[in-house]
């Protein structure tokens, strides 16, 4: 596996991606309703490549298929993490999220977590300082706003 910088020709992969990791890996922990209003399917790719351009954002590659991707700003908000269904536990999370906490000049990391990636975030040493409802379209979505100081 390799891990390398973000390229705009990533940007519809990554979508699809987030789509199919959402509906699979978090259906243990959210509603098909749920994760209807979380992840679409008609994410608009503009504002995602914007976005994914501005921050930091890598992506993991094994034997060119996208198998995760992550992204963070240069305040320390570690905006999106997400590794595709078929590879997870494989610590290619832990690998980006090295990665991206490293990129950074900050005192902390700041995510806003799931309930599916609470566990992955407090064994990385964060903490959760506020549990929150998301409303999107009328639908609560459980998430946890979570801190690392870094060293």
């Amino acid at each position: 596996m390799t891990i390398r910088k973000y390229k705009p020709s990533d940007c519809e992969k990554l979508i699809k991606l987030f789509y199919q990791t959402v509906h699979t890996v978090n259906s243990a922990d959210y509603s098909p309703e749920q994760l209807d209003v979380w992840a679409t399917g008609s994410e608009n790719s503009d504002e995602w490549n914007k976005s994914l351009s501005e921050h930091y954002t890598v992506v993991a590659e094994e034997n060119n298929l996208i198998c995760g991707f992550g992204d963070i700003d240069n305040t320390g908000y570690l905006d999106r993490l997400f590794v595709h269904k078929d590879f997870q536990r494989r610590k290619i999370a832990s690998q980006i999220c090295d990665i991206l906490e490293n990129s950074v000049v900050s005192d902390k990391i700041t995510a806003h977590s799931s309930v599916t990636a609470k566990p992955f975030f407090l064994k990385r040493g964060y903490i959760v300082t506020k549990k929150k409802q998301v409303i999107r379209r009328g639908i609560a979505l459980t998430n946890y706003i979570m801190e690392k100081a870094m060293p």
